[in-house]
């Protein structure tokens, strides 16, 4: 009873939040309470929610102190000459820009952190998507893709918590796996490719000069449709006289000063506005090395990730903003962001609290790993790879990995597979996973770039699982699982 009403609770938010019936908050709430009311764990549910947020706890005030960090870095310019390269190199054209946000995504992954990966991406990416009326979806979906495959980084996460469940070297389940993992890189920059002539066919070309002529215009389309077109954009754009897209709220990338319209619109393209305020050219060298100082502070794990960003974050608005006032009104400015994204965090606490604690994941692992037929016993390793697909999007990591895998790997034993290969294989579903709603860095990715969930989740899913698949293919053609 518990496996089913387990899979009915992920179907039943999955359903919800992708026709927009509810909120992802609300759903990640709501949803999980009421089935816990059904397996008759009612009374407990106060315990499992206090327990998940416990756990999650730590994710949210590292996301929030890391929004404040990195939107004072947008704030005070450390980002435009990047945008500004960018913008410069790929000259308008939408094939070259998809390009760039997976090579981008993928060089800023090396840090291990989706989070901070997918700040740095958006806020360099979005006023290009935005200046262009390209797809926000494309670039959301293109930078989780990316970072999944990048995911696999020994400090990153799943490879560290596989070595763990199962007494191994990271070691020795990453290196063989390079192969694999570039293969599945590659295919993601392929992918990226393939939708950038999509956009390019749809949207026309640009060249520089009439990129950064076009004058700004409000949208008709809300930017949480995640399409990022308005009214006739196709004519506008080829003629290089259109309308840029106004973004809603106060995102990361259209917060770095300026002004906003007469309906509270965010001013468009406000990355590049060189005669913003909250600049500090002087300082730029500073909040460079303070930022590389702080990601090689991550990479070396010489503090906890929350600890860090709140340390830089201090730092930061300190050095840059040395008055009261001036400090009050960038923590204001970045309000929005850090509050969607820690109510998300919070939120989706309910639903791994209740899912974890009601026994429905425990269920839902020994039915899937018990319908696995005897027969495919010595090909343990690819059963492992599918599976990895839709447990890593239904469970966290922790649970896969600590729950999970440990019995995949007893049964491969029982058939002469080696627990190695068991591990490797485990890895293929994380192009797949940075995509779940049980990860809090998807929130940031999503709310930043002003795309609803459900479609991001619609568009990305479909391409996240071919990398996925990808990735194992070339794991068993390379003989490493």
């Amino acid at each position: 009873m518990l496996t089913i009403l387990g899979f009915a609770m992920i179907a039943t938010f999955l359903v919800l939040i992708m026709t927009k019936k509810m909120s992802p908050i609300a759903a990640l709430v709501l949803i999980p309470a009421l089935f816990c009311v059904a397996v008759g764990q009612g009374a407990q549910l106060g315990d499992y929610v206090i327990e998940g947020v416990g756990n999650l706890a730590p994710t949210a005030a590292m996301l929030m102190f890391a929004i404040v960090y990195f939107g004072v870095m947008i704030d005070v310019g450390l980002f435009d000459p990047i945008v500004r390269g960018i913008l410069k190199f790929c000259q308008a054209d939408p094939m070259r820009i998809v390009v760039g946000t997976a090579v981008l995504a993928a060089i800023v992954s090396l840090d291990g952190d989706g989070s901070t990966t997918f700040m740095i991406t958006v806020s360099a990416m979005y006023p290009l998507y935005k200046r262009l009326k390209m797809s926000l979806v494309v670039m959301t979906g293109v930078a989780a893709t990316a970072n999944g495959v990048m995911n696999t980084l020994p400090w990153g996460g799943p490879t560290a918590r596989a070595a763990t469940a199962l007494k191994l070297d990271a070691s020795e389940i990453f290196v063989p796996m390079i192969p694999a993992l570039a293969m599945g890189l590659l295919a993601v920059f392929l992918l990226a490719y393939v939708l950038g002539i999509r956009e390019r066919k749809r949207l026309g070309m640009l060249t520089l000069d009439e990129a950064l002529a076009r004058e700004p215009e409000p949208e008709t389309v809300s930017a949480g449709t995640g399409t990022g077109t308005g009214t006739g954009g196709k004519d506008r754009l080829r003629k290089g006289t259109g309308a840029s897209a106004s973004g809603t709220g106060t995102g990361s990338a259209a917060s770095a000063g300026g002004t906003e319209n007469e309906d509270g619109d965010d001013e468009e393209f406000q990355g590049l506005d060189p005669n913003r305020s909250t600049l500090r050219p002087k300082l730029y060298w500073f909040n460079a090395g303070l930022t590389a100082a702080l990601l090689t502070a991550m990479i070396m794990e010489l503090m906890p990730i929350p600890v860090l960003f709140l340390l830089g974050a201090a730092l930061a608005l300190t050095v840059n903003f040395p008055h009261m006032s001036d400090q009050r009104a960038r923590i204001a400015a970045h309000a929005d962001n850090v509050l969607n994204v820690s109510g998300m965090v919070f939120a989706a606490a309910v639903f791994t609290g209740v899912l974890t604690g009601t026994g429905m994941v425990e269920h839902m692992a020994d039915w899937v790993v018990g319908a696995v037929p005897e027969a495919m016993g010595p090909h343990m390793a690819i059963v492992t790879g599918l599976l990895s697909l839709p447990l890593t999007y239904f469970m966290s990591n922790d649970g896969f990995y600590f729950g999970v895998l440990p019995v995949l790997a007893e049964a491969g034993a029982a058939h002469g597979v080696s627990p190695l290969e068991i591990a490797r294989a485990s890895l293929a579903g994380q192009a797949l996973h940075m995509s779940s709603p049980l990860v809090p860095a998807v929130y940031v990715l999503v709310g930043m770039a002003k795309v609803e969930f459900g479609d991001h989740t619609r568009f990305t899913v479909k391409w996240a699982v071919l990398t996925s698949l990808v990735v194992l293919a070339a794991g068993i053609l390379f003989g490493i699982m």
